[in-house]
């Protein structure tokens, strides 16, 4: 990534203080989902090493991973697979449970939304403690998925949720890290 691409989503990713609750620095894409240049070198940027890879799906994470899911799924000219919180979804599911901060949560998908063997690019807007990702990997390689790799906007390192998903064996791409929380 250049340099010119770390700024320009520095300056677009708004930081709000204290939110969901004290002492946490909430990174905001929203500023940057509408920045139609900065959002557009974003996913030029998550879909340049995937160009000639024959990623079949991409799976988004939900919520902000359904907005640059959908994106990279379309210069891919891949398929989209929703993966969300249990309860959400209309048809069969397949489902997992995952670690959260505080406790348990779980999360679905269509049972036939991928096919064994499919090559799976796994996208969110942030890589935190890795719970949520974790477990996405988790229930996509229930379902004979072959993830190409997790990608993020964001990285808290100090968090350590890729060092997680790499001890799983998926390599993670991320574009700007952010020291805290």
């Amino acid at each position: 990534m250049t340099s010119s691409l770390e700024n320009t989503l520095l300056d677009a990713i708004r930081n709000i203080p204290d939110y969901p609750k004290p002492g946490i620095m909430f990174r905001d894409i929203t500023t940057l989902l509408g920045n139609a240049a900065a959002f557009r070198q974003t996913i030029d940027e998550l879909v340049r090493p995937y160009a000639t890879s024959g990623v079949a799906k991409i799976a988004g994470i939900e919520a902000r991973g359904f907005i640059l899911g959908g994106a990279i799924a379309h210069q891919l000219s891949a398929g989209f697979v929703p993966i969300r919180k249990k309860g959400k979804l209309p048809h069969e599911t397949v489902r997992v449970a995952y670690s959260l901060e505080y406790g348990l949560d779980e999360m679905e998908m269509h049972k036939d939304a991928v096919e064994q063997g499919d090559k799976v690019l796994l996208v969110d807007d942030l890589i935190a403690t890795g719970g949520t990702a974790e477990g996405a990997v988790k229930l996509l390689r229930q379902m004979g998925a072959d993830i190409v790799a997790a990608c993020f906007v964001i990285d808290l390192p100090e968090l350590g949720g890729r060092e997680k998903l790499e001890a799983l064996g998926v390599p993670v791409r991320t574009l700007v890290a952010f020291q805290g929380h």
